[in-house]
């Protein structure tokens, strides 16, 4: 029996086992194999593990995506988290190159996927709350919101989140270490129904003020003279 001799919905369940490269091979075999690919009900959940693979062919976005996971854990991508002052050139460059990826895709979801029950983002370094915020307002019914190590999200994440996410059941704010304490017990208190986590995050050291890492730069540059 030939695989395009299956029905509809024995091939969707073929293809839900299959990764995202296998999937777009498949469907280049024929037309009847493309429709199954292109098919909402294959594309509820994605999960990315690199920022080459955001821009890939080989998924689509639509209003069917629930749960979303960027998670990047490279040693690569981990220089995205260091503050601008401490990176060398070749860290600055290599942030430059993608800097705006994950936030231009998120711009994406927000105007196609207006279903979305569950975000997480993980070692997202250029991730703003300008960009969360943003999701929160399209996906009004986001149950789950998880962030990792994704050092540019502020208190005003928190406080879009008592304002946008109505919906919102859990709140993972671990390892983001620009959220305060007091953001935190804003969110408890207007939000009293949302499970909240902020490991590390409010007890780490903060992005240092301008003034304090020219001060900070001084003094590196006086002990390599010493």
């Amino acid at each position: 029996m030939h695989i395009t001799q299956l029905n509809r919905e024995c091939l969707l369940h073929l293809f839900s086992f299959l990764d995202k490269n296998s999937r777009k091979n498949l469907s280049e075999t024929c037309h009847k194999l493309l429709e199954v690919f292109q098919d909402p009900l294959l594309w509820s959940l994605l999960n990315f593990h690199s920022p080459v693979e955001l821009k890939k062919d080989n998924f689509l976005l639509g209003p069917a995506l629930k749960y979303l996971s960027i998670c990047w854990y490279s040693e690569r991508v981990k220089v995205c988290n260091i503050e601008d002052w401490m990176k060398n050139s070749f860290q600055k460059d290599f942030c430059n190159r993608h800097e705006n990826t994950v936030s231009d895709f998120l711009l994406d979801v927000c105007n196609r996927c207006p279903n979305l029950l569950s975000l997480t983002l993980s070692g997202c370094g250029h991730v703003t709350d300008d960009c969360i915020l943003q999701v929160l307002k399209n996906c009004p019914n986001l149950k789950s919101l998880k962030l990792e190590n994704c050092v540019r999200i502020t208190d005003r994440t928190l406080e879009a989140v008592t304002l946008h996410g109505g919906s919102l059941r859990t709140l993972h704010v671990d390892f983001c270490r620009n959220i305060t304490q007091a953001g935190l017990e804003r969110v408890r208190q207007k939000c009293p129904s949302v499970m909240l986590r902020a490991e590390r995050s409010a007890n780490m050291i903060p992005d240092s003020k301008p003034e304090k890492k020219l001060m900070l730069e001084k003094a590196s540059r006086k002990l390599v003279q010493l």
